[in-house]
């Protein structure tokens, strides 16, 4: 494993129980109580958690801290390979109109469909408009406008928004950095949330990509209810106990 997946692992672990152990994450990871501590030591230099006697707990301002995209990359590939492998099957016909949110997820999806199955995409990430406009022939793409926000290489903002409240698409690829019961799916930047808010209500069906570290985790800005989303496709580390709650919330839960 990265260091910048046991990173994330333990920021979601804290979000998820407001405290992580040197003592269990070594075991987690099996790695030693030395690598954890060097771990903490960095999470605690970023502001994200706090190191106390044992462990650490979630810093003040850990709802605020969000990974660039080109970090996010390398982390959970296999998982997220799976994730875009299972996502395919929920592609509407040729000639359909699909939503394609940010985020390291759905652009692995975007890169895995086959040429000639796309009709018309609506994305506001410039990495995956311009692997879909050079890669797949046939397929019209369209780049919403509005504000690129460097850490994610998405747009946003209110011109942003006022585009996809004028549009009504057959399915829309989400991603999100926090899932739980109580909390919906959630973002840790308003601007991202408002944009993920009008992809959702703009589909007809809403797909959200997601690797298991997600699922449990709140983060600052809710922008869809478990009830607005019609399928979650997640890895083998997701728990029984929180794969049988979300498909009692009405949501199908895809294991890849």
């Amino acid at each position: 494993m990265y260091a910048e997946e046991r990173h994330r692992t333990i920021v979601n672990l804290a979000l998820r129980y407001d405290r992580v152990s040197v003592a269990d994450l070594a075991a987690r990871f099996d790695v030693t109580t030395e690598t954890v501590r060097r771990d903490l030591d960095a999470l605690d230099k970023r502001g994200i958690l706090r190191r106390v006697h044992g462990g650490a707990v979630v810093a003040e301002n850990v709802a605020l801290v969000e990974t660039a995209i080109s970090d996010r990359e390398p982390t959970f590939v296999a998982q997220k390979t799976r994730i875009a492998q299972a996502a395919l099957k929920y592609l509407p016909h040729p000639g359909s109109t699909v939503l394609f949110d940010s985020g390291t997820s759905v652009a692995r999806l975007a890169a895995a469909v086959p040429p000639g199955m796309l009709g018309t995409v609506v994305t506001n990430s410039v990495p995956v408009a311009a692997q879909l406009a050079a890669g797949s022939a046939g397929t019209q793409v369209h780049l919403l406008g509005g504000r690129v926000r460097g850490i994610t290489q998405a747009t946003v903002g209110g011109e942003t928004v006022a585009a996809l409240g004028r549009l009504r698409c057959d399915v829309a690829f989400i991603g999100t950095n926090g899932v739980t019961i109580r909390h919906g799916f959630s973002t840790p930047d308003p601007d991202e949330a408002a944009v993920k808010e009008a992809m959702v209500a703009g589909a007809r069906r809403v797909v959200v990509l997601a690797d298991s570290s997600k699922v449990g985790v709140e983060l600052l800005v809710t922008f869809a209810p478990l009830s607005a989303v019609d399928v979650l496709i997640t890895d083998d580390g997701i728990s029984a106990h929180d794969r049988a709650e979300l498909t009692a919330a009405g949501i199908e839960v895809v294991v890849a």
